[in-house]
């Protein structure tokens, strides 16, 4: 019997679905409706989003929890930080053994158990456990399936040869990561101040194991599992993956000092309550260009794709430093709003040229070796862009991302390859 997505779907008569108020009997039907027209992927599109909206929250929820019971900002930052490393450690076993068993299979108990470390560290901050119980508890919740990494399989699955859909999938797709990143960090502040400190947390949990529920219970969507062998070598050898995870680290980078520097930028000009709204702005342009950035066919050859974007991305990061000069807190704002618009189509560009280097049956492992290499630029940068603030100035502070954003642009300049 015939996989659902399989199937070809024969095109709807014009004066049904074609037609619309001020559409032309030719008009193409838009990118973002034939992405979404096999059977089942609004659903698990909404699971998704469900579960991926608290990646956005838990590191802000932590923060302001454990500062607020312990009275220790250091202690916040280095319990969230240890949960970061450990993610970036666990993550790409727990996607080989999505390729290897399934999404439903795997993910289900693997954030049945990141929700378990959740609600420990809720517990613990609450009984006045000792510190190290934190670092635990937290620890635990890396285990937390790449819900982003698993959704770009299953488009990757319905719409497998064809490219233009692919590329529509993969820019909702970041879209939807920078709405999360933008709504997430907001909910989390709200909960925890308007109710009790741990309500970010535990919301996020309810939200995170509901959201994974929902996404597993659509089966039919469900990429099928690759019978591989036992000794299968990582993506991480695969001819060109290297040169271009260090691009993703370096662009990771941008992201983490852009939102150090600029929390520092309004700090110290004692606007720090806008700080919030104002990296919001930046969030706000790079979905936005995403979104724009799927209803296009941009150039097919990807490497002379990339370099572009990456160009664009460098040429745009230098308008913070530039408004940051003027000392201006809404300038900077307006510059960040702009800066974001390139963001988007850089990582829509680099999923695509990973899935097109990952080799079949290990694509989840694949996206998430590039979201492991993301966080690391981000703690990277986050750590370049306190220090730089801190020894020279705020303003300087943008330098960072900008230095970030060339180095990308010259590594995948220096790795390009033809073998995507």
């Amino acid at each position: 019997m015939p996989h659902p997505a399989d199937v070809e779907h024969p095109p709807a008569p014009p004066a049904i679905e074609e037609r619309g108020p001020g559409r032309s009997p030719g008009a193409r039907p838009s990118p973002y409706r034939r992405l979404f027209a096999p059977t089942g992927a609004a659903a698990f599109t909404a699971g998704n989003l469900l579960a991926r909206l608290p990646m956005g929250m838990f590191g802000v929820s932590g923060v302001i929890m454990i500062a607020g019971a312990r009275g220790s900002y250091a202690l916040a930052g280095a319990v969230t930080a240890t949960g970061l490393a450990a993610t970036a450690l666990v993550a790409p076993w727990t996607a080989r053994l999505v390729d290897r068993h399934g999404q439903a299979r795997v993910a289900v108990p693997a954030t049945a158990l990141a929700v378990l470390g959740s609600l420990a560290l809720l517990l613990c901050v609450r009984l006045g456990a000792p510190d190290w119980t934190l670092f635990a508890a937290y620890a635990a919740t890396a285990t937390t399936p790449n819900t982003g990494g698993m959704s770009r399989a299953r488009w990757a699955h319905l719409h497998r040869g064809d490219p233009a859909a692919l590329h529509t999938a993969n820019s909702f797709e970041q879209a939807a990561d920078e709405l999360c990143f933008m709504l997430g960090p907001v909910l989390a502040a709200f909960l925890c101040s308007a109710l009790f400190p741990e309500a970010g947390t535990l919301t996020g949990a309810i939200l995170l194991l509901t959201g994974v529920l929902i996404f597993a219970a659509q089966r039919d969507t469900e990429p099928p599992v690759t019978a591989l062998p036992a000794r299968t070598r990582s993506p991480l050898r695969t001819p060109g993956m290297a040169p271009l995870l260090a691009v993703f680290l370096a662009t990771g980078a941008v992201f983490g000092s852009m939102e150090v520097v600029t929390i520092a930028f309004a700090d110290g000009r004692g606007q720090a309550s806008a700080a919030g709204a104002v990296l919001a702005l930046q969030a706000a342009g790079s979905c936005a260009a995403g979104l724009a950035y799927g209803r296009f066919r941009p150039a097919r050859v990807l490497p002379r794709r990339l370099m572009i974007c990456l160009a664009a991305m460098t040429v745009l990061m230098s308008l913070p430093l530039l408004a940051a000069a003027t000392g201006s807190l809404p300038a900077v704002a307006v510059a960040l709003l702009a800066a974001g618009m390139a963001t988007a189509p850089t990582m829509v560009t680099g999923m695509t040229v990973i899935q097109r280097l990952t080799p079949e049956g290990q694509l989840n492992e694949g996206m998430t070796l590039a979201v492991t290499a993301l966080l690391g630029g981000i703690a990277a940068g986050s750590a370049t862009g306190g220090w730089t603030v801190e020894h020279a100035s705020t303003a300087y502070g943008y330098l960072v991302p900008l230095a970030a954003a060339a180095t990308a642009l010259l590594l995948a300049s220096a790795g390009r390859s033809k073998r995507y």
